[in-house]
């Protein structure tokens, strides 16, 4: 008799449940609060909250941090061209994306 073991395995996105000020966002992502501050002004970061001192970043914001924090420093890019470089990758992430599905 063959038998068949299905394993499930459980869990959860991490990046959604995560919320960090701009201190912790700042160590995790080894960024100066400063350039994190000018990556929000260009609409690179769009944390929840009103002032630096409230804002929360999920999951997703150290992520794009990290990147951001790549391109600025190993490409010499700028606030701007940081901004730029991460509107083209997403919009490769979504063109693949789409291609993935057949559309």
């Amino acid at each position: 008799m063959n038998q068949t073991n299905i394993t499930w395995i459980e869990g959860s996105v991490v990046e959604n449940e995560v919320h960090m000020s701009i201190v912790e966002l700042s160590h995790a992502s080894r960024t100066p609060e400063e350039m994190i501050m000018s990556w929000v002004t260009e609409g690179v970061l769009s944390p929840s909250g009103s002032s630096p001192q409230d804002w929360r970043f999920g999951g997703d914001s150290l992520r794009r941090a990290k990147t951001a924090a790549h391109l600025a420093h190993d490409l010499e890019l700028n606030v701007p061209g940081v901004a730029l470089a991460l509107d083209l990758l997403d919009e490769i992430a979504e063109l693949r994306a789409r291609l993935k599905r057949g559309e």
